[in-house]
């Protein structure tokens, strides 16, 4: 197993599109959430409103600023990772050699699972490192106080943020067997987290009582509930309190066992052409 994991990992340390991934998201994290927000609040007058648009980029709002971009944008780049570790395979008719080299297809999709996940983990923890430089640089350039957030704080941020990456990319791993390729799963994984989330949330939830309360049961609604809890702003895409924060993670891990199961399942029971 230990020998898959690093594997996989080699394999995905040498794709570029993989730290095209990390870089996309870094650069969209930081825009979004400090660049674009400073720009606003330094070219506004000052004021009360001012102040707490500042308040909102120092360092202890660190955790929601870091973590707000998973339950839409940043999970999209998640899906796309998970995609491509597992669809490429398809792609690039890889499944016979890896699979002659170990036929227990359980062990390998394991081992897959285990090096997205960990990657995932990676750039979670890549988002709070430059999601802190900024918020540092903001302060000093200010001149505010830097009061950053808890030890406890801190780990609870990311492991949440963890468990909300890892879903979103094991369903990518999901799509890219059930579809077996890269393209078609992307497409679709896209779809459905930047277009009918949204759609259901803008448009159905409010006119229709059944979507509001199917939303509540739904991975982006309760990812975003997640990180709600945990201080995202309410402003950021797909971030709505709809459901407590413990309830919403209980049902982000449920989404990623499920997705898990069923990709194993698919893969062992299937043929890999």
């Amino acid at each position: 197993m230990r020998d898959h994991i690093r594997a996989e990992g080699l394999k995905l340390l040498r794709r570029p599109a993989i730290w095209a991934l990390l870089a996309i998201g870094l650069g969209l994290s930081v825009t979004f959430t400090y660049l674009i927000p400073y720009a606003g609040y330094a070219g506004g007058t000052s004021g009360p409103r001012a102040d707490r648009g500042l308040a909102a980029l120092l360092p202890d709002q660190l955790v929601g600023n870091s973590i707000g971009g998973l339950p839409v944008f940043l999970g999209a780049l998640m899906l796309i990772l998970g995609v491509l570790a597992v669809g490429s395979e398809y792609a690039w008719g890889t499944w016979k050699t890896i699979l002659t080299q170990d036929p227990v297809r359980l062990r390998v999709y394991a081992a897959k699972l285990v090096t997205v996940c960990l990657a995932a983990l990676t750039g979670v923890l890549a988002v709070f490192a430059v999601g802190a430089l900024a918020s540092l640089a903001v302060a000093l350039a200010e001149d505010r106080q830097l009061e950053w957030p808890g030890a406890g704080d801190l780990l609870t941020g990311i492991g949440a943020g963890w468990l909300i990456a890892a879903m979103w990319t094991v369903l990518g791993a999901l799509l890219g067997i059930a579809l077996r390729g890269v393209a078609l799963p992307v497409g679709l994984g896209l779809v459905w987290l930047l277009a009918v989330q949204n759609l259901l949330t803008l448009i159905a939830a409010p006119l229709l009582e059944p979507v509001a309360q199917l939303q509540k049961g739904l991975p982006g609604p309760n990812a975003g509930s997640a990180v709600a809890a945990l201080g995202a702003s309410g402003d950021t895409p797909g971030v709505e309190a709809l459901v407590g924060g413990g309830q919403a993670l209980l049902v982000v891990a449920a989404y990623l066992v499920v997705f898990a199961a069923l990709g194993g399942l698919l893969l062992r029971r299937r043929d890999i052409l």
